[in-house]
């Protein structure tokens, strides 16, 4: 069911996209010769006002064919040609695309936290405290109420003393409640020096990771590293980062029955110069939790564009080290993939990954790469700048590049999908 609700939100988010271009081409006279969804020979179709609207059978996107689009078209009609039109039309019509999935994933991501969202949270057991409140907190100790609130969870606790000035805890400690008041001027260095409890069971396991590779599975949990023996997360995670060689060997613990398995240890944009197996940690508190509207849309705005930030940051970094492409690219059988995982969560999380999807779109499409709408983008600014249109030789030169630029990049994540589909399954 979830695979279905994905391949159908990946189309309503390609049909969106091409929406915005199709609404703005013709407000600006633009004619329209084609609204694809999907591309090659079309599996259905039908002609309406002269536009034929079709659904290729390679779902991998879609497109608008506008007239006088392509430099190596005929010149239709002046006054319905894309080229004839002033460059900051051209400008519009090619962010209209990015637009409208901007849009749509904010919508999604509002509507994601007016539902009740499905909360994973650490259990509000400390395993210790850091700096200046070491001397305060103890391990065991459990957080019972903040401000009179009871305390559902560890990140909660935490939100809760970041937004607000302060407060009274009551902690639980060796069968005694104890009262501590937090001074507003505290509150920030008592939230980052406060470690949650955190068991080795391995909550997610990510794609394209040695830990999938070698099929960990959330659920297991971690007995030892290198035949050190671990209680907590934070031991094993040492064990871990400075292991001596390039793998480690883990002694796990699955549904009773005991195993061992030799992972390589692998760095990646997400942790930097450190190699990690590539897992999470287990939430075990579970509660659900749901917004106001004004809320929602507050969260819905802020997480948009801390997406949006985050990802172009990941691009910079990417650009930087283009080595990660293979390992930081991903095609459909990965979108399957993380969306079961997260299917699992409910409707609301299912939701906001479809809004970090057509977010994604967003940003791969403005990217200064011919044939792409940034790329379209990029040659009407610099026309504007010269004051005349870019020869349609060169035009057509640099979009037949970006197009192998294009299919080069599909190839490579539907590559580098099914290379590490294939590991997986080979590894016993």
């Amino acid at each position: 069911m979830t695979l279905l609700l994905t391949i159908l939100a990946f189309g309503l988010m390609i049909f969106v996209h091409e929406l915005g271009h199709f609404l703005v081409a013709r407000a600006f006279g633009v004619g329209i010769e084609r609204f694809s969804l999907g591309f090659g020979k079309p599996i259905a179709q039908f002609t309406r006002k002269g536009i034929n609207y079709r659904i290729g059978w390679i779902p991998l996107g879609g497109y608008v064919k506008m007239k006088g689009e392509n430099p190596d078209d005929p010149e239709p009609d002046v006054s319905l040609s894309f080229r004839a039109k002033a460059w900051w039309k051209k400008v519009l019509i090619g962010l209209s695309g990015p637009a409208a999935n901007l849009v749509l994933g904010l919508l999604l991501f509002i509507i994601s936290f007016l539902l009740p969202l499905k909360v994973e949270d650490q259990s509000p057991v400390l395993h210790g405290a850091e700096g200046k409140w070491s001397g305060v907190f103890q391990p065991g100790d459990s957080l019972i109420s903040f401000n009179g609130e009871p305390v559902r969870g560890f990140g909660e606790f935490q939100e809760a003393l970041l937004a607000g000035p302060g407060g009274e805890l009551v902690l639980g400690r060796g069968g005694e409640r104890l009262s501590f008041k937090i001074a507003p001027a505290d509150a920030d260095s008592l939230a980052l020096s406060l470690l949650p409890r955190v068991s080795t069971i391995i909550g997610e396991v990510i794609p394209k990771t040695p830990a999938y590779h070698a099929k960990l599975l959330p659920g297991d949990r971690i007995a030892a590293v290198d035949s050190v023996s671990v209680s907590d997360w934070y031991a094993m995670r040492e064990l871990i980062l400075n292991a001596p060689r390039d793998t480690v060997l883990l002694a796990l613990e699955r549904e009773g029955r005991s195993f061992s398995k030799s992972l390589r240890l692998e760095s990646s944009l997400a942790t930097g110069a450190q190699k990690a197996i590539g897992i999470m940690q287990d939430q075990p508190v579970r509660y659900r939790r749901q917004f106001a509207f004004g809320e929602a849309i507050g969260l819905g705005a802020y997480n948009t564009a801390n997406f949006v930030v985050m990802n172009y940051r990941l691009l910079l970094q990417l650009a930087r080290k283009p080595s990660e492409l293979g390992r930081s690219v991903g095609g459909p059988v990965m979108i399957a993939s993380i969306s079961q995982q997260i299917g699992r969560k409910g409707i609301g999380s299912l939701l906001l990954f479809f809004g970090g999807i057509s977010l994604m779109l967003m940003i791969m499409n403005l990217l200064p790469i011919p044939i792409l709408d940034g790329g379209l983008i990029l040659f009407s600014v610099i026309e504007g700048i010269i004051r005349r249109p870019i020869p349609l030789r060169v035009q057509s030169i640099l979009q037949s590049i970006g197009f192998v630029l294009l299919v080069g990049l599909m190839f490579l994540a539907f590559y580098s999908d099914v290379s590490s589909e294939l590991v997986r399954f080979m590894n016993r």
